[in-house]
């Protein structure tokens, strides 16, 4: 394992360019990088996320799966922050108005591997989760 994380790069499926730098650019604030008319480059907290226009596309997700009474959507992806960024997030998307798959909470309490966390979906059905933990070396992987 690295001792220093490196950043992702992610390339997902949108259904529409101009709602998608909406969302990821405008709405949580990811700066932009390199684009086409089908493309576009976000700095997603620091980790390279690609969003590609797919033509015709169905939403990615294929189910769910029950975690600490919420059913967390199948497949999802998103970011560990720092805590202080995780409050900022969610106050942000709050005061947005967002509508959430899952409001931000904390879950596991008291239990190892506990952690604040949020779920929502981008406009082309794409499910993300944020979450921070208090301990982030402790318990990231937490047994």
């Amino acid at each position: 394992m690295p001792t220093q994380l490196t950043p992702f790069h992610l390339a997902i499926p949108v259904h529409d360019i101009a709602a998608a730098r909406a969302f990821y650019g405008e709405l949580f604030g990811c700066p932009e990088g390199r684009s086409s008319e089908r493309w576009v480059d976000f700095n997603l907290f620091g980790h390279q996320l690609v969003c590609h226009q797919v033509d015709g596309m169905k939403p990615p997700i294929a189910g769910d799966n029950p975690v600490d009474g919420h059913d967390v959507p199948v497949p999802h992806f998103g970011v560990v922050l720092e805590l202080p960024d995780w409050h900022a997030l969610a106050d942000r998307l709050r005061a947005a108005g967002v509508k959430f798959g899952i409001e931000p909470h904390v879950r596991f309490v008291g239990q190892p591997g506990e952690q604040a966390t949020l779920f929502l979906l981008d406009p082309s059905g794409n499910a993300l989760e944020f979450k921070a933990f208090g301990d982030i070396e402790g318990q990231l992987f937490a047994t």
